[in-house]
C-alpha cells in the first residue's frame, strides 16, 4: 500500500537555513530520510546547523542576488540531479521598518522598509523562480512552500513592513500556484503556511523577558491565543511535511494557518 506521506530522497532546499524555524525544517527531514540541502547568506549559519546536523548539505546563497540563486542552484542540480521541494524561509525584520509604540507612522524609515519588504517578497519570489525553473523539466515536477504571517491578514502593531511584505506572500502564493498550475500541466503545487507566535532569535526580546516571563507584547500575543501559549518550532514540521508529501497531491494555492487559533480568535 502507498504511503502517502513518504518523503525518503525527496531533495529539499530550505532558505534561511540558519534560522530556528527553517532549522527545525532541515533537522526534521533528515530524520524522515529525505536529502536536505540548506541556504543561508552567512556560513557560520551552515555551520552551526551541520554542527547538530551533520546529514545537512549547506551552501551560502544570498536570496536577493540573482548570480549567487544561479550558481546555486546549478550546483544543487549537478550534485542532486533534480530539486523536488523548496522551502522558503529567509526572512525577517529590523527597527526601522517598524513602529514602536511612543512612535507614529512619520517615524517610518523608508529605507529600512524597503530592505524588509525586499527580504521578504523578492527573498522568496526570486527563489521560487529560480528552483522552479528546474522543475518544471522534471517529470515529477516539484512543490514550493512559502512563509507568510500572522500579520498578512492582520493589522498588527508594530510590524508594518514585515506585515506588508508577507501580505504580498499570500497573493505571489495563489498567483504562483496559478501560473505554474495552468502552464506546466499541474506539475508544480505552491502553498504557504502561516505561523503563529514563536520564540525565535528576532523576537525573543519582544516577547519574553530575561526571566522567562512575557513581556507585556507577549501577554497581548498570548491573550489572543486560544491554546494559551507560543508554538514549538517542531510544531510547523507536520504541516509542512503534509504539503511537500503526495498526501497533498490535488492542494495548491493554499495558506494553512499554524498558529494555535491566533486567527480564527477577535480576542473578545
Amino acid at each position: 500500500m502507498q504511503n502517502l506521506f513518504d518523503v525518503k530522497d525527496k531533495v529539499i532546499v530550505i532558505t534561511g537555513g540558519g534560522g530556528v524555524l527553517a532549522g527545525t525544517l532541515a533537522r526534521y527531514f533528515v530524520k524522515q530520510n529525505a536529502k536536505v540541502i540548506a541556504l543561508d547568506l552567512r556560513q557560520e549559519g551552515i555551520d552551526a546547523l551541520k554542527a547538530n546536523c551533520p546529514d545537512v548539505d549547506g551552501f551560502t546563497a544570498n536570496v536577493l542576488d540573482q548570480a549567487s540563486l544561479d550558481e546555486v542552484s546549478a550546483k544543487i542540480a549537478a550534485k542532486y540531479g533534480r530539486v523536488d521541494v523548496l522551502l522558503n524561509g529567509a526572512g525577517g525584520n529590523m527597527p526601522g521598518a517598524t513602529i514602536a509604540p511612543d512612535q507614529t507612522i512619520f517615524d517610518l524609515q523608508l529605507d529600512a522598509y524597503d530592505k524588509v519588504v525586499a527580504l521578504n517578497l523578492k527573498g522568496t519570489v526570486m527563489p521560487s523562480i529560480t528552483f522552479a525553473k528546474i522543475m518544471v523539466k522534471q517529470e515529477k515536477g516539484g512543490c514550493i512552500v512559502n512563509f507568510s504571517s500572522m500579520s498578512a491578514t492582520q493589522a498588527l502593531t508594530r510590524v508594518i513592513g514585515y506585515g506588508n511584505a508577507k501580505a504580498a506572500i499570500d497573493n505571489f502564493t495563489r498567483a504562483l500556484a496559478t501560473e505554474l498550475g495552468m502552464k506546466f500541466d499541474g506539475k508544480i503545487r505552491v502553498n504557504a503556511i502561516a505561523p503563529g507566535f514563536f520564540i525565535g532569535n528576532q523576537n525573543r526580546a519582544l516577547l519574553l523577558n530575561p526571566d522567562g516571563s512575557y513581556t507585556q507584547r507577549g501577554n497581548q500575543v498570548i491573550s489572543k491565543t486560544p491554546m494559551g501559549r507560543f508554538g514549538d518550532a517542531s510544531e510547523i514540521c507536520g504541516c509542512i511535511h503534509y504539503l511537500i508529501s503526495d498526501a497533498s497531491s490535488f492542494v495548491t494555492g493554499t495558506i494553512i494557518p499554524v498558529d494555535g487559533g491566533f486567527s480564527a480568535f477577535t480576542g473578545v
